[in-house]
């Protein structure tokens, strides 16, 4: 949905993870539904991201290294992830599969960023498990609506 100030957040279901963890607060879900963690050895890019969420009204956090971003990703257990593919200590593809193959993380929104944009390097990220990939330079407000939809898709169950 876009307003006069730009697109929204939407509303999510409880993730079943979190259903079977009655120790987890809807506060705490609500703020998880709007957590986005970034992983880009850029601090550039990093930076520019987290504006652009937190314009968007998401919560951001942001790693500079695949390594960190596990870290950060097992703890806080984001409803998605905007990752660069190349990276010191793990990469982006890693990084996803790490995602992935862990229950409590498995259903989150997977955006992968690069400069690389051909086709195998796109088919590379969706088959790490990324649900979307996106070529350098970004459009904030393309970024935005394809995390939105990432989203969505990945909390109503729907198919891509």
């Amino acid at each position: 949905m876009t307003t006069a100030t730009g697109p929204q957040p939407v509303s999510y279901s409880r993730p079943a993870f979190l259903a079977e963890q009655p120790d987890v607060t809807e506060e705490e879900l609500l703020m998880n539904q709007n957590l986005i963690l970034i992983a880009d050895d850029d601090s550039d890019v990093r930076d520019m991201l987290t504006v652009t969420l937190e314009e968007a009204g998401y919560q951001a956090l942001a790693a500079k290294d695949g390594d960190t971003a596990a870290r950060i990703m097992a703890r806080a257990k984001p409803v998605g992830l905007i990752t660069d593919v190349r990276m010191p200590n793990m990469n982006g593809m890693e990084l996803c599969r790490l995602a992935r193959n862990n229950p409590e993380i498995s259903d989150m929104a997977i955006l992968m960023v690069s400069g690389n944009s051909h086709t195998y390097d796109v088919d590379a990220g969706l088959s790490a498990g990324a649900d979307g990939y996106l070529s350098k330079p970004l459009s904030p407000r393309r970024l935005v609506a394809e995390l939105q939809s990432l989203i969505s898709r990945r909390y109503s169950g729907a198919t891509a």
